[in-house]
């Protein structure tokens, strides 16, 4: 009986410890910050807070691919079945009552969707397609070749991904490569292909529509690239999933003349008006920083997403332009998750002209893969899910999700940035300046990859790194953390665990990761 009365005691006393030494007892979680409305998916959702979701209508197996806003509001949905369309409704909560309306139908495969024009495009597996409606009915009445001339051999991998417009008005398409051709598909590949490599043509190519009507193979490399989206600049990106030449996730800056990873892309390098070419050789084996010294063509990525740390498989890209209405993290990029079902962001900045910078965790728990992604005229995520070909998590197969902020401000590492000695972290909230103060609060490590044939690269010449200093400016909102032994071409990986904010809470999501291409140098140099 003492032994109980003790106990009782004991622990309103160790909750009143922890308050003095600044330490908040409860844990926030994602869904405190952002929670997740289902519209309509294949089967009843868990961890969703909207209790009205509907089922698409007769079965129609809604996995969508491609997603777009009309003028009235309405979403446009490409689907994997080959058919557009209309979805009305899809701002309410509770989801009340979704129409459907088709407009069209016969397509092969389309991934993406565009309103150019006044028109909707997408790009099929063999052509980018422009959909007409011209007597105004809502069914389309024509479909029209934007653009073709691309390989399509029958390969299962053959993917066609868009279109995109970027701040020139360039329409972007990106064509996946074939995987494991067979015998009548390698017959159909490009005879007498560079470096003896078998594919289709332009497959693994960025490929570029321009305002005049030019369509421009632009860059190669490409192994998977499911998502493109556009940063508040104007420029164009990709997502890559992992692979033979593709070391992790990554993100990489569409433009011409870069080639970014995939050697089997240059299979098309010497046909008319590639701008890659010239290509001499490709190592295979070496660190990527050797690799790039040595092929001084390759150009690294962006970001790196250290595989399961932040995803396994990226898809669509999405930029936060909502101004506020989605949060504390506009002007950023959202990058949605396959395998884990979810969204990594990712932090940007040019150094050297260059871009690069850091990717976090951010939202899980959708009911099924996250393919594609488009912000609502309320700053909200809409996330439109297939899980068709590959496992993911979640319970459902298909569906369309809403994410949408609550209006509290989760405490997050909002931007971290390169500096000569080490990096600037700036925070979605003020810091507790003694525990932000303390250079063990934060661990670092930096470690880079294996440029192969072969499928990923484990995380090598790994190496931890010491935090010196870290010095918390006066409002608490930015700390410089000053480290030891820099390397470029490597990704350098915080865990910030031992900062807490004025009131005590740990951060939502203390990881970031820094692919460092380039260290930034002092102002003035």
């Amino acid at each position: 009986m003492v032994k109980k009365i003790a106990q009782f005691w004991l622990i309103p006393w160790m909750l009143l410890v922890g308050a003095r030494a600044g330490f908040a007892q409860e844990t926030p979680t994602e869904s405190d910050y952002y929670s997740i409305v289902t519209l309509t998916a294949s089967q009843s959702p868990t961890g969703s807070r909207s209790k009205h979701w509907k089922p698409s209508p007769d079965g129609l197996p809604l996995e969508i691919s491609g997603m777009e806003f009309l003028p009235d509001s309405r979403l446009a949905v490409t689907i994997r079945k080959g058919e557009v369309w209309f979805l009305d409704g899809v701002y309410d909560d509770p989801v009340e009552e979704l129409t459907y309306h088709r407009f069209a139908s016969a397509l092969h495969e389309p991934l993406g969707l565009l309103l150019h024009k006044g028109d909707l495009y997408t790009a099929q597996r063999s052509e980018l397609t422009r959909l007409r409606d011209v007597d105004g009915d809502g069914v389309a009445d024509e479909y029209l070749t934007a653009a073709k001339g691309w390989g399509v051999t029958g390969n299962y991998h053959e993917y066609a991904f868009g279109p995109e417009r970027d701040g020139d008005g360039n329409l972007w398409v990106t064509l996946n490569l074939g995987m494991g051709l067979n015998g009548d598909q390698r017959q159909r590949t490009l005879a007498d292909a560079a470096f003896g490599y078998r594919q289709g043509k332009w497959r693994g190519w960025g490929m570029k529509l321009t305002p005049d009507g030019d369509w421009i193979p632009a860059c190669a490399g490409m192994r998977s690239p499911s998502g493109i989206g556009v940063n508040g600049a104007g420029d164009a990106f990709y997502t890559d999933q992992q692979g033979n030449w593709v070391a992790t996730n990554s993100l990489h800056h569409l433009r011409e003349g870069a080639f970014y990873h995939h050697a089997e892309s240059l299979a098309s390098m010497n046909l008319p008006g590639a701008r890659v070419c010239d290509i001499k050789e490709i190592p295979d084996g070496l660190l990527l920083p050797d690799a790039i010294k040595r092929f001084p063509e390759l150009c690294p990525p962006a970001i790196w997403f250290p595989y399961k740390k932040v995803g396994q498989s990226a898809t669509d890209i999405v930029l936060d332009d909502s101004g506020g209405q989605f949060g504390p993290f506009s002007g950023q990029f959202f990058v949605g998750e396959f395998t884990q079902a979810g969204l990594n962001r990712v932090f940007l900045e040019k150094v050297d002209g260059q871009y690069q910078g850091a990717c976090f965790p951010f939202r899980l728990g959708f009911a099924s893969a996250v393919l594609r992604l488009i912000q609502g005229k309320d700053g909200s995520m809409f996330a439109g899910l297939s899980n068709r070909g590959w496992s993911s998590l979640g319970t459902a197969s298909y569906g369309l999700q809403r994410l949408v902020w609550t209006g509290q401000t989760p405490f997050e590492i909002k931007e971290m940035r390169s500096l000569e000695d080490g990096f600037e972290l700036r925070f979605t909230r003020p810091v507790d300046p003694q525990s932000a103060a303390r250079p063990d609060a934060y661990q670092m490590k930096s470690y880079t990859y294996l440029y192969h044939s072969s499928y990923g690269s484990d995380e090598v010449q790994m190496k931890p790194l010491v935090v010196k200093q870290a010095i918390v400016s006066d409002d608490g909102m930015r700390v410089r953390i000053v480290i030891d032994g820099l390397r470029p071409l490597f990704v350098h990986e915080l865990d910030a665990s031992g900062v807490r904010d004025r009131d005590g809470r740990a951060l939502l999501h203390p990881e970031a990761y820094y692919t460092l291409n380039r260290i930034a140098k002092s102002k003035g140099k």
